[in-house]
């Protein structure tokens, strides 16, 4: 038995079959040598760009809502539209990626994206930036055709280390939009840097489509909503899809409730940050993306559900620096590095478990997966803004602690759920 099949049998994955593939969808092998450093790294920078655009408002809450008159209890909704957006996108473009030529289809949502975030930057009302930001999320969901796109081109072996090289870019998104936005927002106002991120969005889709290997679904008569509903389905077949998706629910939530609310106590009395400033906690959370490439190696040699335990025990006490934010600004420092780090191994151990299931699936397989992503962050994003409004900083912290302590809770009662679902009795391989 090679070491990639005792990676399929220790994280619950099967066999493919060939009904397993979608009617009417036939892959387009690419050459390997399509996928080269420079590719990989294209792959990854593309995602971080894209991914950023979610994640610019939250240092920016503050001045969003003196600017529109928006009630600082409430100002958590800009970032929760967002989401509502980026889960459309997962459940309506992402399966598109099972079907058409993944390469036009992410050069499309590029220059769309780049026009919806010239609109939010030009935004003469509240409406107008509500409507704008839902359709930025809608279209940054190329992230994920862009991970399973790289997913589909790498050798098996590989995929798990691919896709946290990928992912990698997309957590640098996250982390450095905060530390962008708050310096471009410090230099030119809050608009500068929805103006500036529609400018480099078309730049990057001009670069994607002179890059970007072509991907063809061959003779796809497969019909958009049969396409549909077989997203759905695959949350029937799969048991490790289902767990890792509310898995990914939990985390995200926890990741939101940190970020929203962070600009709310460091930009007031007595710290009384800048945008800047606020934005360089962002900085703390790159170690993260350093363990992207070692999460996905630990999953494709069947350590997959090792990592998560213990990723998600540092989660839950990560909480603890968090919550000595008022004693020592340090502390906070600490307590982010552990959270990022223990959110991005659990995501990419996710994602490389999840591909290794189904490949003919990527794109529906991850967008199916992060609409849960998207659920953990908007219900995080609102709920830390009102809690942080009625119970201060510790309220939030509880509210932290209390969704990662129920996400590894959940993971230990369901670690062997896809095992005994697949009808094997496979131990974990002792790390």
């Amino acid at each position: 038995m090679t070491r990639g099949q005792r990676a399929n049998d220790f994280d619950g994955a099967r066999p493919l079959a060939p009904q397993d593939t979608l009617p009417g969808v036939v892959e387009e092998k690419v050459s390997p040598a399509a996928l080269s450093r420079s590719v990989i790294l294209l792959f990854a920078v593309a995602c971080g760009l894209s991914v950023a655009n979610i994640y610019y408002a939250q240092p920016l809450l503050n001045a969003l809502a003196r600017d529109f008159a928006i009630n600082p209890a409430s100002i958590g909704i800009v970032v929760t539209v967002t989401q509502i957006g980026y889960a459309l996108g997962l459940l309506f473009i992402v399966p598109l990626g099972d079907l058409l030529d993944r390469r036009r289809l992410i050069v499309t949502q590029a220059v769309a994206s780049a026009l919806a975030l010239a609109v939010v930057g030009l935004a003469p009302t509240a409406a107008v930036l509500l409507a704008g930001m839902l359709v930025v999320g809608l279209l940054a969901v190329a992230v994920q055709v862009l991970v399973a796109f790289a997913a589909s081109l790498a050798a098996p072996a590989e995929r798990g280390k691919i896709v946290g090289t990928v992912t990698s870019g997309v957590v640098l998104g996250i982390l450095l939009a905060r530390f962008v936005a708050g310096f471009l927002a410090d230099l030119g106002g809050w608009r500068s840097v929805y103006l500036a991120s529609a400018i480099m969005t078309l730049l990057m889709a001009i670069l994607l489509f002179r890059v970007l290997p072509r991907h063809k679904a061959g003779n796809a008569t497969t019909s958009y909503p049969k396409l549909l509903r077989s997203t759905v389905m695959l949350f029937v077949e799969e048991p490790i899809l289902r767990v890792r998706a509310i898995i990914t629910m939990l985390i995200f939530g926890t990741f939101s409730v940190l970020w929203t609310s962070m600009v709310l106590p460091l930009s007031a009395p007595p710290f009384s940050l800048s945008h800047t400033e606020v934005g360089l906690f962002g900085l703390a959370g790159v170690a993260g993306a350093l363990t992207a490439g070692r999460a996905g190696h630990l999953a494709d040699r069947g350590r997959g559900q090792w990592t998560t335990g213990v990723s998600l025990a540092l989660m839950l006490a990560a909480w603890i620096p968090i919550a000595l934010t008022g004693v020592s600004l340090w502390a906070l420092v600490v307590g982010v590095v552990m959270l990022d780090l223990a959110i991005q191994a659990v995501h990419v151990t996710n994602q490389s478990m999840i591909l290794a299931v189904r490949p003919d699936a990527g794109s529906r397989l991850i967008g199916g997966y992060m609409v849960f992503y998207s659920i953990g962050s908007a219900s995080g994003s609102i709920a830390s803004t009102m809690v942080y409004a009625w119970a201060g900083w510790f309220g939030v912290c509880s509210l932290g602690a209390g969704i990662s302590a129920a996400a590894l809770l959940f993971w230990a009662a369901t670690r062997h759920l896809a095992q005994a679902a697949t009808g094997r009795e496979a131990a974990e391989i002792a790390p």
